[in-house]
């Protein structure tokens, strides 16, 4: 039996396990990337572990999120970034050198390899035929030492495409119909494989696009083939040499199948507060617009810019509109201005921002009170653009120009013929804001800050695990609600006493305050709990703050992840009508709780006595063997400094 491309990944890189839905698995690990707000944590977990320099193929630092200096803090991240890669072995990019997924997808990325991101969207990679996973920044400093990466053998769901876009229809609007199909929780579990003769239509930043929000369908990752589209792209990259070919077998199996055909589909709004609640463009036409922002690392690709440019050429901006636009890398801003299309979005009234990912995770332009802003982006939680109160569609970037114009949202059809934007023949090179390390064997001088602090570290599992139950949340908390990441707060990613005040709190905003007071206990949760990003924090500041265990209906894979590597409980509810009966402030024991968590193993269910009524409630908690040895070392940093 032939076989799709993911299982060819997964097997030519597999260490353990065996290549059955829902079983663990170990994968061989060739690259990794970090980014600044996450990777400040993992690189002090690598140093932790005490591996003197990285064992992958190569390991890349970037600098993208936290480029607004406001205080010393995110400059003293980035000195000891770039500091502490340079003694281990690893490359950094330099702030203004883009947003890490765009300037991967340029500089490092190979068809055929696996790459492990402390970012949820390393999916991005995908669209060049790489395995690319978002982890938590613990899984990433393991397998910078040379660890495998455990996961859950995923389903692999195909995704055939038919036809060809049609004018004004997008790649964006591509993942924004699959969102609109499956939402934020149909690819739980699943590889999201491209094929059919559609695929042929999309060039490589289009596949990113689309590979890029299958983070927002909860995917494990997504994948394209490796064939001429991308030869082309990486000849034009001067980077030839690391193409393969890559496809599928014509007789390869698939566990799920949709077919999307592309020449059907229109201009596509995902509208607040989530990236599945999707409206066609013409339905939302006409709501005012008070700001447009154009970037991050969906959307800001040099075909993408120049799109954009094409549009704005001899025309302004409408008065009432903010039009900001942030190219993803450096190569695409200098080509922008080699090329003077630059000066034409300049000219139209738009404001350019530095090369990072800004907007889209709160850091600068927040939105105007109730405002309607209309981005780019991946994701439009509640308040994430730094705003409670803005209301954030996510559209493609010629939605975006069209509504930037009119100063009301647009359905793009209204500017007439589409511009014709091809891929370069050659891309400009220059590397110069890329660092390699220092060669093996020099004394490298690793600086630290002050706002550089220990983090918090679990302890074995006790006979008794007790708490009361500390908050109460609804369903789809995300990453955001669990640990905000707004722009006055990025600054303390690598101070998590100070971030662990602000833990929940746009759920409750006394939750940090009664955690400290109860010495820890239980979060309680609906269903797909810490959805979002791999943020590692939203699993570091609970334990900051004592938090045992959260007792939920379900989880988002990476967060579930980065609890157990953290020594956290995982519980999903047996009955989801026990979520009902808890009270805020309700007591529980779990007794013998070694015992219990060895028996989750083979699928007994892990009794939570409440003792208010002296109930016993059955959860589950699904942990392999692997699983059940960090949590009970108390994290995955115990467990790995044991095993050495």
């Amino acid at each position: 039996m032939g076989m799709n491309i993911t299982e060819k990944l997964i097997k030519n890189h597999l260490v353990s396990g065996e290549m059955v839905a829902g079983k663990e698995i170990a994968i061989k690990i060739d690259q990794t990337l970090t980014q600044d707000s996450t990777g400040t944590m993992a690189y002090l977990q690598f140093e932790a572990i005490g591996i003197p320099r990285v064992k992958t193929e190569k390991s890349v630092a970037y600098i993208d999120h936290n480029t607004l200096q406001t205080g010393f803090e995110n400059a003293d991240d980035h000195k000891y970034i770039q500091t502490v890669t340079s003694k281990h072995g690893i490359y950094f990019s330099k702030p203004g050198n883009g947003i890490c997924h765009q300037v991967h997808l340029e500089c490092f990325g190979k068809p055929g390899k696996t790459l492990l991101g402390s970012d949820s969207h390393t999916p991005t990679g995908g669209g060049i035929g790489m395995l690319a996973i978002g982890a938590g920044g613990l899984d990433v400093a393991v397998a910078m030492g040379g660890g495998a990466y455990y996961l859950a053998m995923p389903k692999v769901c195909r995704v055939n495409l038919t036809g060809k876009l049609s004018p004004w229809v997008t790649a964006k609007d591509v993942i924004l119909e699959v969102l609109r199909r499956l939402s934020v929780k149909g690819g739980v579990g699943k590889v999201m494989e491209y094929a059919g003769e559609g695929v042929k239509t999309l060039s490589v930043p289009q596949r990113a696009t689309i590979t890029n929000m299958g983070a927002e369908l909860g995917a494990t990752t997504s994948v394209f083939p490796s064939d001429e589209v991308t030869k082309r792209f990486l000849d034009a990259q001067g980077r030839g040499e690391d193409w393969i070919e890559l496809s599928a077998d014509t007789d390869a199996t698939y566990d799920e199948e949709v077919t999307i055909a592309l020449d059907e589909i229109a201009p596509l709004v995902a509208c607040p507060h989530s990236p599945d609640n999707i409206k066609q463009v013409k339905d939302v036409a006409g709501l005012k617009v008070d700001q447009v922002a154009i970037g991050s690392c969906t959307n800001s690709s040099y075909t993408d810019m120049m799109t954009v440019a094409a549009l704005l050429k001899g025309k302004s901006v409408h008065p009432d509109v903010s039009l900001v636009i942030a190219p993803g890398s450096k190569q695409v801003m200098n080509m922008l201005a080699a090329n003077g299309a630059l000066a034409d979005i300049i000219s139209a009234g738009a404001r350019i921002l530095e090369c990072g990912c800004g907007p889209c995770i709160g850091m600068g332009q927040a939105p105007a009170t109730n405002a309607v802003s209309l981005r780019t982006i991946n994701r439009n939680f509640e308040g994430r653009s730094g705003t409670k109160s803005a209301q954030v569609y996510i559209v493609s970037p010629e939605t975006a120009v069209a509504s930037a114009l009119a100063g009301v949202v647009t359905d793009p059809h209204t500017l007439g013929e589409a511009p014709l934007v091809s891929m370069p023949e050659h891309f400009m090179v220059n590397d110069n804001l890329i660092i390699p390390p220092a060669p093996e064997g020099e004394c490298v001088k690793v600086v630290r800050g002050p706002n550089i602090q220990p983090f918090p570290k679990n302890t074995k599992v006790p006979k008794e695990i007790k708490g009361g139950a500390l908050i109460k949340v609804e369903d789809n908390i995300t990453t955001d609600h669990i640990m905000p990441s707004n722009a006055k707060l990025l600054p303390f990613r690598s101070n998590v006493p100070y971030l662990a005040d602000y833990c929940l709190t746009p759920c409750d905003p006394e939750f940090p305050a009664r955690a400290k007071a109860a010495g820890g206990g239980f979060i309680i949760a609906g269903q797909n709990y810490g959805q979002g990003s791999s943020r590692e924090h939203a699993a570091l500041a609970p334990l900051q703050l004592g938090v045992k265990g959260v007792i939920a209906k379900s989880f988002a894979r990476i967060h579930m992840a980065n609890l157990i590597n953290n020594g956290i409980l995982p519980l999903v509810f047996v009955n989801e009508w026990d979520y009902d009966n808890i009270r805020l402030g309700d007591e529980f024991v779990i007794k013998y709780a070694a015992d219990q968590i060895k028996g989750a193993v083979e699928g007994q269910n892990v009794m939570v006595t409440l003792v208010r009524t002296g109930e016993e409630i059955p959860t589950r908690l699904n942990i392999s063997a692997r699983q059940c040895d960090i949590l009970l070392a108390g994290g995955l940093l115990n467990y790995t400094k044991e095993a050495k």
